[in-house]
């Protein structure tokens, strides 16, 4: 119960901070994507089931605040989550490489997926302008942040796995 709770208490901080503190900080109007890291991580950590439910949560969030039907965000988020979990058995705490690959490619699918199902379902067609104005920088400054916030998450997981194990 308290796992659940903390978590829950991480997505909407992290949501949070998202919508609205990082736009301070926003570089040509982009702004990183924290749950997705939040995502990544649990999927890494903790296994598909709650990298899938943790993203769905945290796409359903994006989804009842920002999109205009409730579902995509939820299900990107979804599947992004559970295929991290399959990276679970070949992930270790000090290794950096792997989360920092996983969000590359998370990142990347990610807006690839946006771009088809929001932009070129309504004939918006331009993909290089969107690649370049959009994708990439999005990527690079999430995988900034992901230097920085990865490891406070690590340490959440693992005090979280201390207060299981000693109850």
């Amino acid at each position: 119960m308290k796992r659940c709770i903390t978590i829950g208490i991480i997505i909407v901080i992290c949501f949070l901070c998202q919508s609205t503190i990082f736009h301070f900080f926003e570089l040509s109007g982009i702004v990183p994507n924290l749950l997705l890291i939040v995502t990544m991580s649990f999927g890494l950590m903790r296994g598909r089931r709650e990298g899938m439910l943790v993203g769905f949560f945290s796409g359903l969030l994006n989804d009842i605040f920002f999109g205009s039907v409730m579902g995509p965000y939820a299900f990107i988020y979804m599947t992004l989550g559970y295929v991290n979990g399959f990276f679970h058995r070949i992930y270790y705490v000090e290794d950096v490489l792997l989360p920092m690959l996983m969000i590359t490619l998370n990142d990347f699918v990610y807006n690839i997926i946006v771009y088809v199902v929001f932009f070129l379902l309504r004939n918006r067609l331009n993909f290089l302008d969107y690649l370049s104005t959009v994708i990439f920088p999005e990527m690079l400054y999430t995988i900034l942040i992901t230097l920085f916030f990865y490891k406070l998450l690590v340490r959440i997981n693992l005090r979280l796995k201390r207060v299981k194990e000693a109850e």
